[in-house]
Order: structure tokens, then sequence, then C-alpha cells
């Protein structure tokens, strides 16, 4: 099985980068091969896993999250990426995970394939 890690970064709501990785996250769940997903969320894009968001129209990335989420794949948001904005973990996605920098490394070296957005 393939172990794929993504890194996003960007705001969520401010380009589509964001958008762009979970989707192509999503895609990767729902094919035959079933790759070991890890979405791990740093700098603005941590604002991705905030619950209860709400968009004028359409699916919210928090739903993809979610989706993320029920279909095994891991979710992470960087700690001192969070503490910086001030999000506790009380205010995250049930199932989001907080991580630090050095698990991401580790997250790195045993990836095949890490994609960044």
């Amino acid at each position: 099985m393939q172990n794929i890690v993504f890194t996003l970064n960007a705001s969520p709501y401010g380009s589509e980068r964001t958008l762009s990785g979970l989707r192509l996250a999503l895609a990767l769940t729902d094919t035959a091969a079933k790759p070991r997903i890890t979405v791990f969320l740093l700098s603005d894009a941590v604002v991705t896993a905030l619950a209860g968001q709400t968009v004028a129209s359409g699916a919210t990335l928090g739903e993809m999250v979610q989706e993320l989420l029920a279909a095994s794949a891991t979710v992470k948001v960087c700690r001192t990426c969070t503490a910086a904005r001030g999000i506790g973990e009380a205010q995250l996605i049930a199932g989001v995970g907080i991580g630090t920098m050095p698990e991401l490394a580790e997250l790195t070296l045993a990836a095949d394939k890490v994609l960044s957005f």
C-alpha cells in the first residue's frame, strides 16, 4: 500500500490550492489502490479544520475534511500554527489531530510520495 502525505499551506478560501489538495486526496481514497492518506495542514490552512464552517452555497472545505476522515485518512494540523491563530483542539472537527513538525518530518520520511499545495 502506498503512503501519501499532503501538506496544505494556503488559506482555505483565499485561493483554490487547499481545495485542489483536498479534492486530490479524496479522489485517491476512492481508487482501487486505497493508499494511506495523511493530510497535514500548516500556516493559514489550519483554519480548514475548524468545526462549524458555513459558506454561501455548496460544500465547505470542512465537510471535505470530514469525508477524508470517514475514508480512514489521517488529518493533522500544525500545533504551532494553530496556537499562533488562537485555535484550540476543542474548535477542530472531530477526528482531526494536532501534530508537530518532528511528526511531519517522520511522516515525510516514511512516505512514498509527498504532495504540497
